[in-house]
């Protein structure tokens, strides 16, 4: 439940390249926070990086391939992608979005191509791979013409291009302007349907991801003192990040009454005795996302924070019980819902209750296809990877929420992380 803060990984972050020197880390640990005290429990972290494996240019390939084999079984010459994540998967190419046509034209039959501004042809040059097709135009000119013609120079007269739903509206009017005659559709079912499906490479960077994640958790919630502000906390949790070797980021914890806000609150905090604190957050490794929240009390717990806590943690195990492959997306927010409402919260997203889905999916984005939320019917697969994070948010008094990422298999969901043990015991 992340969307709202930025993964700030490097500069490269999307297409991989998501750590830093192990000796940098821990150096700018210490340096990054000019006057911060680095408490000991961030001081003993050790980098976890070191061993960290990229996708490789050979499963770049091989998504290539299903992406063929998927747009031959749903009537689709080429998809179109911009810069993104997307782009990043299949070819490892990064690219900032600006006004101006940067795209991939990745088609069922033959070389992908890219379309690219004719004044940034030495820059394109030296990130582009898998192609040796890079069609430029001039500030002057309409690039939607060039992939169309990309299409017809595959052997296809006219076309049809699938368009993920996340591409910006006027990139797909210069192409309907330029081309009309080349039918444009919905590209999901190709890109949802080959990114949705981790391969033991990607499963393997998501694991560690959110086992970085974890353990800077555990060490900045040592860290806490009685008036210190959420961005005091979140300074922590990033030189936890960068003692463990990866670049950093600075989360937002929330305390008392704000830790009910899902996304949290920009009003200033300073923890108390018997504050909730609500840590959610996570990080990037080689372009792959964790998303992990734990909820504790600085203090001793009140009898009410421990039972809504209890019963937040019951749901989360019941979305976990219900998944099987086979079932339905939907069923999973059904049976986190079902504990929370039977308890006399909600119904429905009414607050005091889960004012959310149960979980969303997470690969390269933080939040990506499929969503664990009414209404999905859409089965469970192994290689599917979402977040399991029912929330229990009462307005005025407090939130608890437990977020843990898990995977699909054939016998049954596996999570990246252990479940909290306890409210006094985060992690």
């Amino acid at each position: 439940m992340v969307s709202r803060r930025q993964f700030i990984a490097s500069s490269t972050a999307v297409a991989g390249a998501a750590t830093i020197h192990p000796t940098i880390a821990a150096a700018s640990a210490l340096e990054e926070y000019p006057g911060h005290d680095v408490p000991a429990a961030i001081r003993a972290l050790k980098p976890m990086t070191a061993d960290v494996v990229p996708i490789s240019d050979d499963e770049r390939r091989l998504r290539m391939e299903k992406a063929r084999r998927l747009m031959v079984d749903t009537g689709l010459d080429a998809i179109f992608i911009e810069p993104g994540t997307t782009m990043a998967y299949f070819t490892g190419v990064s690219w900032g979005t600006s006004e101006r046509m940067f795209a991939l034209v990745l088609p069922a039959r033959g070389e992908p191509a890219f379309i690219c501004p004719a004044f940034e042809e030495a820059r394109a040059r030296e990130v582009i791979r898998f192609s040796n097709d890079i069609r430029f135009w001039q500030e002057d000119e309409n690039p939607g013409a060039l992939v169309a013609q990309v299409i017809r120079d595959r052997g296809v007269a006219t076309g049809r291009i699938g368009i993920e739903q996340r591409a910006r509206f006027f990139l797909a009017d210069l192409i309907r302007t330029a081309s009309p005659a080349v039918e444009q559709r919905i590209a999901d079912a190709v890109t949802v349907g080959c990114r949705m499906i981790k391969s033991p490479a990607e499963l393997a960077l998501l694991q560690r991801a959110n086992e970085i994640t974890l353990a800077a958790f555990k060490a900045a919630f040592a860290t806490m003192k009685e008036g210190m502000t959420q961005d005091e906390l979140g300074a922590n949790v990033a030189a936890a990040y960068q003692a463990l070797g990866v670049a950093n980021h600075r989360a937002t914890p929330q305390f008392g009454v704000y830790s009910a806000y899902p996304h949290g609150s920009r009003e200033p905090q300073q923890l108390r005795e018997g504050d909730v604190v609500l840590l959610d957050d996570g990080i990037t490794i080689e372009g792959y996302e964790s998303d992990i929240t734990r909820t504790t009390v600085y203090g001793r717990p009140s009898t009410r924070q421990r039972q809504v806590w209890a019963l937040e943690k019951k749901a989360q195990q019941a979305a976990l019980d219900a998944a099987r492959v086979g079932v339905p997306c939907e069923a999973i927010d059904a049976a986190a819902r079902k504990v929370i409402t039977d308890a006399g919260f909600g119904p429905g997203y009414k607050v005091p209750g889960l004012p959310h889905r149960t979980g969303h999916g997470i690969g390269m984005d933080g939040h990506e296809a499929p969503n664990l939320v009414r209404g999905n019917k859409m089965p469970l697969a192994p290689g599917m990877c979402f977040s399991d994070e029912p929330m229990i948010a009462i307005y005025g008094e407090f939130g608890i929420r437990l977020e843990d990422c898990w995977h699909m298999t054939e016998n049954g969901p596996v999570t990246f992380t252990p479940l909290s043990p306890s409210i006094e015991v985060p992690v």
